[in-house]
């Protein structure tokens, strides 16, 4: 039988709709191999890698190693298909010191692979049309696109779907946060993708044409140059401050586009540094039921002529990956608010530090001085209930958190505050502050 290899660029090994749901199926039984068909497999992986993989030598290892260890017997006992595939990645893995390569006994993906390539159109069209379906239901892996106080906006997206099909959801995430003063980018759980798409949200980063990121195809000896599109749909926030959240989980295309943008000097990286996987990948096709990713291309950075591969990017600021929003969030406003000049914006910058501020240091105010503010300030309660105070004017109770011994905030209102004025020990005065400067004095009726 004639075996048919399907050529996928990811920059990760990432297909939602091929790899992704399946890894939390019950596994059915897996056959029995041979020695014969071991070999077989052996043989069929050195050819494909020797053809097609980037660093030829590396390769030429890879192959070695594997032909060794079946001289010596190490796959001797793992005759069931899942555990050789498993061991014989585990050493395609080591030798290579490549993230994006891999070895699977995969039956499913690779008749998926089959119908794409074969000769019946009407075959290919449903598993597209499944595909297409699935990573609809999944959004295209867009999680979250938010205006947060202070103009800045938030996107947090899990890979790069292909623009043919997520273009839309693209541009109207983009279109979304186009008048935002600053946007915080949060890749710390996005495993790569499609470097069209990249190239297409790069692209409402810059008003001027730029060199994003070139790939060298081994097989072929070309190379691919990606530069920000000529046009796309909508304003592009190009005078926004760019902050980018990363973890040790970025990787591939979430990694080119945080290198593209570090490199160009267009954003700020803030988290851990990346996973380090640079290489676009083919799912390649091994003995009918076995699915070999190659990488057979690597990015080459314009700028700094090489990439990220077994690196990673490293963060402008470290932090743990889940204080990077909050670091982000605050450095966007601070630099905002370092360089407003109206009076008005400038206080709201300011309210908005404040309360930063507090969150991440609370000032613990001792109980029995809280106990002293509950009371009736005109039409204002305060109540002390399970070890904190509430406030209710008409309406719904909020729990007040502290941000010094007297200042609080309202849990669950963002544009207001409470200020209690103590005189001789005892609260006489409740003010309550808005965040366009508005003070609503209150003295105490009871």
């Amino acid at each position: 039988m004639s075996h048919k290899t399907i050529r996928w660029i990811f920059l990760l090994f990432f297909c939602p709709a091929l790899a992704g749901p399946r890894a939390f199926d019950q596994a059915p039984p897996s056959p029995t191999l041979d020695a014969a068909a071991k070999q077989a497999i052996v043989d069929e992986i050195s050819t494909l890698l020797n053809k097609n993989y980037i660093f030829p030598d590396t390769a030429k290892k890879v192959e070695d190693a594997l032909r060794a260890k079946l001289k010596s017997g190490d796959f001797d006992k793992l005759n069931d298909a899942r555990e050789f595939a498993n061991a014989v990645s585990a050493t395609v893995r080591e030798v290579s010191k490549d993230k994006h390569t891999g070895f699977s006994y995969d039956p499913e993906m690779a008749e998926d692979l089959r119908r794409l390539a074969g000769q019946s159109e009407e075959e290919a069209r449903k598993v597209r049309e499944r595909q297409l379906q699935e990573a609809r239901r999944d959004n295209f892996g867009f999680r979250k696109v938010e205006w947060l106080a202070g103009n800045i906006g938030y996107i947090d997206f899990r890979y790069f779907a292909s623009p043919d099909q997520a273009g839309p959801s693209a541009v109207a995430a983009m279109n979304f946060l186009a008048y935002c003063d600053a946007i915080i980018v949060d890749l710390r759980q996005n495993g790569g993708g499609s470097p069209a798409q990249i190239q297409l949200i790069c692209s409402y980063f810059f008003s001027d044409p730029a060199h994003l990121n070139d790939i060298y195809f081994r097989a072929a000896d070309k190379m691919e140059n990606y530069w920000t599109m000529p046009y796309v749909s909508g304003a592009k926030p190009v005078n926004a401050d760019l902050y980018i959240l990363t973890s040790s989980r970025t990787f591939s295309g979430a990694e080119e586009f945080t290198y593209n943008m570090k490199n160009l000097k267009r954003g700020t990286v803030i988290g851990e540094t990346t996973g380090g996987g640079a290489h676009p990948t083919q799912a390649m096709i091994v003995q009918k039921d076995f699915i070999l990713m190659v990488p057979y291309a690597r990015a080459i950075n314009p700028v700094s002529k090489t990439n990220w591969e077994g690196t990673g990017v490293a963060p402008d600021i470290a932090v743990p990956a889940a204080e990077a929003f909050d670091k982000a969030y605050a450095m966007a406003i601070q630099k905002l608010a370092a360089r407003a000049s109206d009076p008005q914006r400038k206080a709201e910058y300011e309210w908005i530090i404040a309360g930063l501020t507090a969150k991440a240091n609370p000032p613990k105010v001792d109980e029995k001085m809280l106990k002293t503010y509950v009371g009736v300030y005109g039409e204002r309660t305060i109540t002390f209930e399970s070890g904190s105070l509430y406030y209710q004017r008409i309406g719904p109770k909020y729990r007040l958190i502290p941000m010094t011994a007297t200042l609080f905030f309202a849990e669950g209102l963002e544009t207001f505050r409470v200020e209690f004025v103590v005189k001789d020990g005892k609260a006489v005065e409740l003010i309550g502050l808005y965040d366009d400067g508005r003070k609503e004095p209150s003295p105490r009726t009871k």
